[in-house]
């Protein structure tokens, strides 16, 4: 068998039970124009401990497929999302 593929990318849902939605980017050179242009593709990885949370850079490797849409498992968490601080509005006055 080949190998299997590996991406990186960012958590941009986790909102389903074991699983989150990730983004990866990619530089591609337009076929007419021969700009670089950016691409993107989403992928659903299972996560099975749930520790990959909104804004972490991980990375999934390709498995069989574990159901209609899944077929990538979270591989590593390369990098926690720096939680953005909510101020009440009684900590302003």
């Amino acid at each position: 068998m080949g190998k299997q593929k590996e991406f990186t990318g960012v958590v941009i849902s986790d909102k389903m039970q074991k699983t989150v939605v990730v983004k990866t980017m990619h530089l591609t050179r337009h076929a007419k124009y021969s700009k670089i242009v950016k691409r993107h593709n989403k992928f659903k990885a299972h996560d099975e401990l749930g520790a990959a949370k909104l804004g972490d850079t991980v990375r999934i490797v390709e498995s069989r497929p574990l159901s209609k849409d899944k077929r990538f498992i979270v591989k590593q968490i390369i990098k926690k999302a720096i939680e953005a601080q909510v101020i009440s509005p009684e900590e302003i006055v």
